[in-house]
């Protein structure tokens, strides 16, 4: 009963073209849920200049979402880099048929968005802070 999530061309180009923005200052992220009933991914919405704690706030509190960060790192030395990473948001107390179908689908989205680097989120806003992102990238 292995049901597949279908990404439209529409988001997969949506997604490369947020993948090649340049960026020069402060976080950009793009949000994609499933919608279950067709089974297919849709972006929900892009945050320009949008601080984790920020995005933690827009995030829903009980259904998961992907969320593509282009993530303003410092570096000890004083460089930045805008490293991709992808937000797996997955909050406990969303719908268990909804987290399954959502953990079914991450990786064929994680290599459409050609993204290494996962950060799980599920226990909400308290684990989507600068410091813990940080901590994960900088380690």
């Amino acid at each position: 009963q292995s049901q597949t999530v279908d990404i439209p061309q529409t988001l997969k180009d949506a997604l490369r073209k947020f993948r090649f923005a340049r960026r020069s200052s402060g976080s950009a992220a793009m949000v994609v849920k499933i919608k279950k009933a067709e089974l297919i991914m849709e972006e929900v919405e892009q945050f320009d200049s949008i601080s984790p704690e920020e995005l933690a706030e827009e995030l829903p509190e009980n259904s998961p979402r992907y969320v593509l960060l282009s993530y303003e790192l410092e570096h000890s030395d004083g460089r930045k880099s805008y490293p991709l990473v992808l937000i797996n948001w997955a909050p406990t107390s969303s719908e268990i048929g909804l987290l399954t179908l959502h953990a079914s689908a991450l990786l064929n989205f994680q290599n459409t968005a050609d993204v290494a680097k996962i950060i799980e989120v599920r226990d909400g806003p308290e684990s989507l802070t600068k410091t813990a992102i940080d901590s994960k990238l900088l380690s």
